[in-house]
């Protein structure tokens, strides 16, 4: 039975609108799509309950009894209904603020109903809103009715009465249907390795299950197959590149290495950096093409490592390059890089969209010609114009900042691909590091530099501001820089950039004798980085920010940190900005500032914060509190394939378990043709059709 090609609008209930609505709004276009959109959560409709047993902590009840009136109240779109509901012995009130018609159309006193919902206390009372009601005729006994999925939807689907009950009714008849089986895409001797269900038990299961252990099964077993496919792609992919690309030798450290590292480094190098040279020295020796992923808190020495491995691409005779997200961030490490190489007979250039054309003009033939051993620079490095005459390493700085198209024209810039280095300050959790970056070896720089003390951060109320006034005053006048951020989010930018705007003026305000910029991704690039540097080189004492300087300026006479509305950003993007302080000898702080009303979520948050630097450990919370996705923004996508049901915050062992079973299977058969394995390359031709090839182009 293949189910991946028939349409769900000849399902019975669907038709040709719903049918574009489930497109559009899930992007679920076929059968197949249909049982692979899992419930979210299952809700006990094995019992019911007495109205006297309610209390607040209960998620719902399911009562049986009878209407005894109707009562209607206000007029027109305030209008509310009400109908008094009794189970025998106490009553409850069940309340419509829409419907109100259809309500009292379809529903009639003294007939026994089942009614099921969430209790709400209200006025000393409870009552249940927009409650669901059945017919008791209607029903199965409880016992049979068990655990009742419910189903994700969106607001368009429910205005056009496509919610969770009308999936519901949807699916149930389709899971009746494949009990005749569909085919197995798992081979039979993984099933029994693991002890999984087969394929149309656990789709039956996962939507009505009979108890809470099939339950169980079902969706272990849809989990594992999940994580499994992933990590069979990614590893046959890797495999394939290291098959068909041939990575350039570094064999020689060279005068360029050892002059910089016995005559220009002044300090001595942490045990984590010289661990990760030593990493990419092997990796660069291999003759295998290199794709590694550096990761390392803010002020580590990320960027350190990325020069010494471009000095060995220059020893062996290639050029080098950095690509970073922004115009600051790359000349930042062009001003910090061409300092480190003082002495040094190297030609490094800079090029982003402010290089004027004959400047432009100059680095391109030097490219061309080899004169030019190292570039820096922005998207600009992508441009079709610009030619390396031999490119051995390419370094691509917060990789995130770039799509995965953008990223791939660098590997085009030699005949055979360069070598790779991907670094970022955003700390991956390991179970996504898997999934996101599973084909590139990762090494972290787990240590700051010696000398640099830890940031200390605390959570104030709102009311505190005065006191921190003073504190800034404190900090300026002994020669510090301030930064306050303030939230831009997608979904309210207005408000929020009147509430920047309002800040900026009560900073001026309340500080009349320093000088204060303000900056948001709103300005023109060129307004933004006067202002940016008007800061940076210390003209200006206080930055009013939006979180446009989150990632790579530094400025290392900043010492204070101040968060508005902490409550609206993610913990990485919290720990991002929080590293923006501590880039020097000086003590540093970063303040969170939030109104008093705080959710669970939002104080977890800010308890995490207070405690621990640690970005492996925040990033390991955030996972956990916000789910996979990007992890540095608002935005919860960012995968380069749809979770349905694995959860990385939870199933990293899973996870793990599914990568060695991959890892297995692909050594002993790394084309999958052996005649057992022929379901999986059956599957994984499935995916491609869906999805980018990932590893040819981290």
């Amino acid at each position: 039975m293949d189910l991946s090609h028939q349409d769900i609008k000849f399902l019975p209930g669907v038709g040709p609108k719903k049918a574009d609505l489930l497109a559009k709004e899930l992007n679920i276009h076929s059968t197949e799509d249909l049982l692979h959109h899992y419930p979210y959560k299952y809700v006990d409709r094995s019992r019911f309950y007495y109205l006297h047993e309610i209390s607040e902590e209960m998620p719902f009840i399911q009562v049986k009894g009878q209407i005894i009136r109707f009562e209607k109240v206000g007029e027109g779109h305030k209008q509310r209904l009400s109908a008094i509901f009794t189970d025998g012995q106490e009553t409850i009130e069940l309340v419509w603020f829409k419907g109100v018609k259809w309500v009292l159309e379809k529903y009639k006193t003294g007939i026994t109903y089942v009614v099921f919902g969430k209790p709400s206390p209200f006025n000393g009372h409870f009552n249940l809103v927009h409650p669901e009601i059945e017919l008791e005729s209607q029903l199965p006994p409880p016992e049979q009715m068990g655990l009742q999925p419910y189903y994700n939807t969106t607001e368009k689907m429910k205005t056009n009465f496509l919610n969770s009950k009308a999936i519901q009714k949807i699916i149930y008849p389709l899971v009746k249907t494949i009990k005749s089986g569909i085919p197995e895409t798992l081979p039979a001797y993984m099933l029994k390795k693991f002890a999984l269900l087969n394929l149309t038990e656990s789709l039956s299961n996962v939507h009505f299950p009979k108890n809470a252990d099939l339950l169980n099964k079902a969706r272990q077993r849809l989990k594992f197959e999940e994580l499994f496919y992933i990590q069979l792609s990614i590893l046959q992919q890797t495999k394939w590149r290291d098959q068909h690309f041939k990575g350039f030798i570094f064999n020689k450290i060279g005068y360029f290495f050892n002059t910089f590292f016995n005559q220009n480094l002044t300090f001595e190098l942490t045990n984590a950096q010289k661990r990760v040279i030593r990493e990419i020295r092997i990796d660069v020796g291999s003759g295998r093409q290199m794709n590694r992923l550096l990761q390392g808190d803010v002020g580590s020495g990320k960027t350190l490592v990325a020069l010494m491995s471009m000095l060995m691409a220059v020893d062996n005779g290639f050029q080098a390059c950095i690509m970073a997200p922004t115009e600051i961030l790359a000349t930042q490490h062009y001003a910090s890089i061409t300092q480190l190489l003082v002495n040094l007979e190297l030609k490094v250039g800079l090029l982003t969209g402010s290089t004027k054309r004959k400047a432009r003009e100059e680095i391109h033939e030097q490219l061309r010609n080899g004169k030019m051993d190292l570039l820096i620079g922005t998207h600009a490095l992508i441009e079709d114009t610009v030619q390396f005459k031999n490119l051995g390493l390419v370094v691509i700085d917060e990789q995130h900042r770039f799509g995965v198209e953008q990223r791939s024209k660098l590997w085009k810039k030699n005949q055979n691909p360069p070598h790779i280095l991907v670094m970022t300050a955003t700390p991956i959790p390991r179970t996504l590091a898997m999934t996101l970056y599973g084909d590139l070896s990762i090494s972290v720089i787990d240590e700051l530099p010696p000398g640099r003390k830890p940031i200390q951060t605390f959570h104030y109320y709102q009311n505190k501001r005065q006191g921190l006034n003073q504190f800034i005053t404190k900090q300026v006048d002994s020669g510090r820089q301030v930064y306050i951020v303030y939230p831009l989010i997608q979904e309210s930018e207005k408000i929020d950039l009147q509430n920047l705007e309002t800040g900026f003026e009560y900073i001026r305000d309340a500080f009349p004798h320093y000088k204060v910029s303000m900056v948001h991704g709103k300005m023109k690039a060129a307004d933004k980085d006067f202002q940016m540097q008007k800061f940076i080189a210390g003209e200006t004492q206080i930055m009013v920010a939006t979180t446009v300087i989150e990632v790579g300026v530094n400025v290392p006479n900043a010492s204070v940190m101040i968060i508005e509305s902490a409550q609206r950003f993610g913990l990485s993007q919290l720990h991002q900005l929080r590293g923006r302080v501590g880039r020097g000898a000086e003590q540093s702080y970063c303040i969170l500032l939030t109104d008093f009303k705080l959710g669970t979520e939002s104080r977890k948050r800010m308890e995490i914060m207070v405690r621990t630097n640690d970005g492996f450990e925040i990033s390991e919370a955030d996972l956990k509190l916000r789910g996979p996705g990007d992890m540095d923004g608002t935005q919860q996508s960012g995968l380069p394939f749809d979770l349905k049901i694995a959860n990385l915050a939870q199933d990293g062992k899973m996870l793990e378990i599914a990568r060695r079973a991959a890892a297995e299977i692909l050594d002993d058969d790394p084309q999958l043709e052996k005649l057992e394995n022929k379901v999986m390359s059956v599957q994984l031709s499935r995916m491609k059709t869906n999805t980018l090839n990932w590893s040819v182009i981290s």
